[in-house]
């Protein structure tokens, strides 16, 4: 099995409609080969600094924490969208709930260093890398945002280089490319361990080729294994199944799974063309990897099938990737508390087999519609 797991009791109880185990257990789960537990659902705190101010983030925090959640994620680009003005919000409000709480060993903490990207040309002077110059800055800024001594996974946010991710599926070799090679990365990365300021690796919006060659490479020089990857998984996107399930299981690095709700789609808000108040796909229009014909015709699918089994949608869609043997944790976001809660709620539901034949009866029909 890719990871073991345990619980102890949050303080939420299980709504009556909701197809619940009639208990209150939070799931840990191993975190790689490592001694850490996680818990099953992480904490996603991209709006925070956008979305949602440093007090509500702090709300938000102080919800999670209190239901159980020991880990959460987060990344030096946000919040999201990426702007200049905003960026670092989000680890600072983090930090400022962590100076304020204390008690910083009960929690495990994720952050992300960013890639190459034209779209960020007010990060390091316009030359993210996954080089020694970029990447010790961006640890040093990272701990001084987030009031820490130390990161517990330090993720590479995207490859640097040229491959196929952020919903890309084919890939297409570059004629030439420059590129920080992956052994030079990882003694980075290495050194910043010895010194103490990360615990554990992890990479993020990787392949399959690249998961293997830093497992690989980390082998053969005795360097820091990947205990994590955290791509993109939900109903309407699964390719994570076709060429890296079996990896996550087999060498022990398991999914951290980002947009399990595919921005909010697959809680049904969306469908008939709905824009509600202040959603995500209201506000920001570059959010429309998810909305797609195709995907709207799954969505009413999913939509109808959670309603059928008195499920809400968002929370069907949680379950199920929590219910993957190859995710370690599924990492959850919100605007309000109220949204909060519900997701959190979600730990409580047991998919039914004949609901998960379901599900995957609509899987087949229109695979992948929006990956």
């Amino acid at each position: 099995m890719l990871l073991t797991e345990t619980s102890i009791m949050g303080v939420w109880p299980a709504t009556p409609n909701h197809k619940s185990t009639g208990e209150t257990p939070v799931k840990y789960r191993q975190l790689g080969h490592t001694d850490i537990q996680v818990s099953a659902l992480c904490l996603g705190t991209m709006t925070y600094g956008e979305q949602n101010s440093e007090s509500e983030a702090h709300a938000q925090l102080d919800r999670a924490i209190g239901a159980g959640i020991n880990f959460i994620d987060t990344a030096e680009m946000y919040p999201v969208p990426p702007k200049a003005k905003t960026q670092g919000l989000t680890e600072r409000h983090i930090g400022t709930w962590l100076a304020r709480h204390g008690e910083r060993d009960r929690l495990v903490i994720a952050t992300k260093v960013s890639g190459p990207a034209d779209w960020l040309s007010y990060l390091r002077d316009g030359n993210p890398r996954l080089d020694r110059v970029n990447i010790e800055a961006a640890v040093d800024e990272s701990l001084q945002r987030l009031q820490t001594d130390y990161i517990d996974i330090y993720q590479l946010h995207w490859p640097d280089r040229h491959t196929n991710y952020f919903g890309d599926l084919g890939y297409r070799a570059a004629g030439s490319e420059e590129m920080t090679p992956i052994l030079e990365t990882l003694q980075i990365l290495g050194d910043l361990k010895k010194a103490g300021k990360i615990r554990h690796i992890g990479v993020s919006n990787e392949t399959p080729w690249g998961l293997m060659r830093y497992l690989s490479l980390a082998e053969e020089h005795d360097l820091p294994r990947a205990v994590s990857i955290q791509n993109p998984y939900n109903l309407l996107n699964r390719t994570f199944e076709i060429g890296l399930a079996e990896i996550a299981h087999r060498e022990s690095c398991g999914l951290l799974a980002y947009s399990p709700m595919a921005f909010g789609v697959l809680s049904g808000k969306y469908l008939d063309g709905r824009r509600p108040a202040n959603a995500r796909l209201t506000l920001f229009d570059r959010f429309i990897r998810y909305s797609n014909p195709q995907a709207d015709w799954v969505t009413q699918k999913y939509v109808a099938l959670a309603k059928r089994e008195g499920i809400h949608p968002a929370q069907m869609a949680l379950a199920y990737v929590t219910s993957r043997p190859f995710v370690t944790s599924n990492i959850i976001g919100a605007t309000t508390l109220e949204q909060l809660e519900e997701n959190i709620e979600s730990i409580h539901i047991t998919l039914s087999e004949e609901v998960l034949a379901e599900i995957e009866t609509i899987h087949i029909q229109q695979p992948n519609p929006a990956p």
